[in-house]
């Protein structure tokens, strides 16, 4: 199987001090693989490693031992950046430039002509959900979630194989998560890699197919997001939300259900249940005691949970 991105005992060193200068790991022989056409979710605690990974990926900064590929190239090899896009978490950008002329400025990098230019500054700054009346004001005054939609453009402005992004939605809105949200997913439906480093659980949950977990440096877990959430051991149950009777009420017929449990919540009672066989003792009860049915859900291990197993 071939693979966009292949890193081998990726480490890098930093010195740190003045007079006596110690060195500090902050990646550590890390080994990853991730397929091509997938959204890759790249996570960890503060200083877990993740931004050094990137900015190591992009050769902003070079590592003390190991390799890494992307593309089948090395990482070395500057073609390659023509064929990658790249969000940092802070873009930071000429402040006296409008966010029109920083497209534009992107555009001659990668030899584009002025007709294909201003379609693709429209076009994308569009997409990134940037307001018209703004692509010819000056970047700073901008706030920073306008700041990190000029970014996100730029990244796209090459058509890239694959691009690389830390925090995408970092000083967003819930409305522009959700339409970043929607344009990530829409470029893995192109065929476009997208490997993704956020804090925002929610996120990774709702677009990525495969993570890595980084914790102090080392990789702590990796793979199908579902396929380690299974593997974790713990024992799917089931929720059972009803209304018109109290916690109280229901307390002693639900004692005798093995392995359930109820807690109250305002007009009515949350259940849990291990067996599914055990959702319709639970109804009766409900039902004999003046109660409606709200909703019945299955609950698992969620991936907040994963990642403090997984970083502890």
């Amino acid at each position: 199987m071939s693979y966009i991105i292949e890193i081998e005992n990726l480490t890098k060193d930093y010195e740190v001090g003045f007079w006596k200068k110690k060195k500090v790991r902050a990646l550590d022989g890390l080994n990853l693989r991730v397929e091509s056409g997938q959204i890759f979710g790249f996570l960890g605690g503060n200083g877990a490693g993740k931004t050094t990974t990137i900015k190591i990926l992009m050769s902003l900064i070079f590592p003390t031992a190991g390799s890494a590929k992307i593309l089948g190239k090395d990482i070395s090899d500057t073609k390659i950046h023509s064929r990658i896009g790249y969000c940092p978490e802070n873009p930071y950008f000429y402040d006296y430039l409008k966010a029109s002329e920083l497209m534009n400025y992107f555009g001659e990098l990668f030899g584009f002509d002025s007709a294909t230019r201003k379609r693709k500054t429209a076009e994308l700054l569009t997409k990134v959900g940037l307001d018209e009346k703004d692509w010819n004001k000056q970047l700073r005054k901008f706030s920073k979630g306008m700041l990190q939609r000029v970014g996100l453009a730029q990244s796209l402005i090459n058509d890239p194989e694959i691009v690389f992004l830390d925090e995408p939605m970092s000083g967003l809105d819930p409305i522009g998560r959700r339409e970043i949200r929607e344009l990530i997913a829409g470029l893995r439906e192109k065929g476009v890699t997208v490997f993704m480093s956020t804090h925002i659980l929610s996120d990774i949950e709702a677009l990525c197919d495969n993570v890595a977990i980084l914790n102090k440096g080392k990789l702590s877990a990796t793979g199908n997001l579902n396929d380690l959430l299974q593997q974790s051991g713990e024992r799917q149950s089931f929720e059972i939300n009803v209304k018109g009777v109290t916690a109280e009420a229901l307390k002693n017929e639900i004692s005798q259900i093995p392995g359930a449990s109820i807690n109250s919540k305002a007009n009515g009672a949350n259940i849990q249940v291990l067996e599914e066989t055990d959702i319709d003792k639970v109804l009766q009860i409900v039902r004999e005691k003046g109660g409606t049915l709200v909703s019945i859900q299955p609950v698992k291990q969620s991936l907040e949970e994963l990642f403090v197993a997984k970083t502890n």
